[in-house]
């Protein structure tokens, strides 16, 4: 099923009867479909943009490479550096701003800018009843009523069918570059990123990789300003061993990171979210589950860990029950094939936060057509 407009997808899914999965460009999906597929990739074009006022407003199936090339050509961008995993993946498909909404997937520029759904200003979707439903706007300042554009940003199409999005803008900085720490040892590597996040020198990036004792420090802005807030940042961390980045080097450099291409070889991956002070002992937790290749993000908030496929349920436990504790969210990003019955792909919600997302579901979803991805059992 690939409807071509809005009201074609309301058509559809007010005599829809039996539960579908949504898709957009298949490079976020963790396991192939079972049963009817609903895409989005004919709900595609730019609506509206308005580069002076910083403002887009784009069809949900439109791919998020076009988005970016349109943006270049202006010198924007979409502040919050959306992940593309379709090499992660090693999927085909072109990512779209849909499937991106639906996960609120974020890059490192969510540690300046903020997440996916707070770059969202407005946004129409179809719920399971085949009802649009509008919310927000298409200017910055529009407060009025319930805020569904936070509710649907990141719900993974429980909710509804997202159908068109509109996003404030940031334009593309004048220059970027990339302080390079070398021998930080894995446990003082969130401290260190914490000293730079801490200084006035306003970055827009830090991340690690732990194993190799590497810390990467970004920051962007007017050239002259940028270069200033550089040297005295390094002077703060007064580490001897840091060598400088520029330009595309640098804009490459996190473009892997964003999109985890350094995990891509791994056959399972997690994402876990906490407060970069709990970095040491996630990582202590890690190396006594299992082999794996870990790369932090986020000041050390974000860490992705690329495992084999039969240490993962065992790692994803692990975590989920080291967040149960102190708080945070551990859940796959790309997973084996096959999994054992009962492993919760996300950390489970806590009994009071399930109720409400029950209510809600019922509410926007009272025929059960949406259900997010479950896995192949094994028998």
């Amino acid at each position: 099923m690939i409807p071509q407009s809005e009201a074609e997808l309301a058509d559809l899914l007010a005599t829809a009867s039996a539960p579908m999965q949504i898709r957009g460009g298949g490079t976020r999906s963790l396991f192939p479909a079972r049963g009817a597929v609903l895409e989005t990739r004919g709900l595609t074009g730019i609506t509206l943009y308005e580069p002076a006022a910083l403002t887009l407003v784009v069809q949900a199936g439109t791919p998020l490479a076009q988005i970016r090339s349109l943006l270049a050509a202006e010198r924007q961008r979409l502040p919050f550096d959306p992940p593309d995993f379709a090499a992660l993946q090693g999927r085909s498909g072109l990512s779209t701003i849909g499937g991106v909404a639906a996960l609120n997937a974020s890059g490192p520029g969510r540690l300046q800018a903020g997440a996916c759904r707070d770059c969202l200003i407005g946004l129409r979707f179809v719920d399971g009843t085949g009802r649009v439903v509008k919310n927000g706007g298409r200017v910055m300042k529009n407060v009025t009523g319930y805020d569904l554009v936070k509710l649907l940003a990141g719900s993974e199409g429980r909710i509804g069918v997202l159908s068109e999005l509109s996003f404030r803008l940031q334009p593309l900085p004048e220059t970027e570059v990339t302080l390079v720490l070398e021998g930080i040892p894995a446990r003082d590597q969130a401290a260190v990123m914490a000293r730079a996040l801490t200084s006035p020198w306003d970055l827009s990036g830090a991340a690690s990789d732990p194993a190799a004792g590497r810390v990467w420090l970004r920051l962007e802005g007017f050239d002259e300003q940028t270069r200033y807030r550089s040297a005295k940042l390094r002077e703060r961390l007064a580490h001897g061993d840091v060598t400088l980045m520029e330009g595309a080097a640098s804009a490459a450099l996190w473009a892997d990171i964003r999109d985890l291409t350094p995990l891509s070889g791994a056959e399972a991956v997690i994402r876990h979210s906490a407060r970069p002070s709990h970095m040491p002992g996630l990582l202590e937790v890690i190396a006594q589950t299992a082999a794996a290749q870990v790369l932090s993000d986020l000041g050390g908030g974000w860490l992705s860990v690329g495992c084999r496929a039969a240490d993962a349920p065992a790692l994803l436990r692990a975590l989920q029950a080291r967040a149960a504790v102190e708080g945070g969210h551990a859940r796959l990003l790309k997973a084996p094939s096959d999994l054992p019955a009962g492993l919760a792909l996300r950390q489970p919600e806590d009994p009071v936060t399930a109720r409400l997302s029950a209510a809600i579901a019922a509410k926007y979803d009272p025929k059960g057509l949406f259900s997010p991805d479950t896995p192949p059992q094994k028998a």
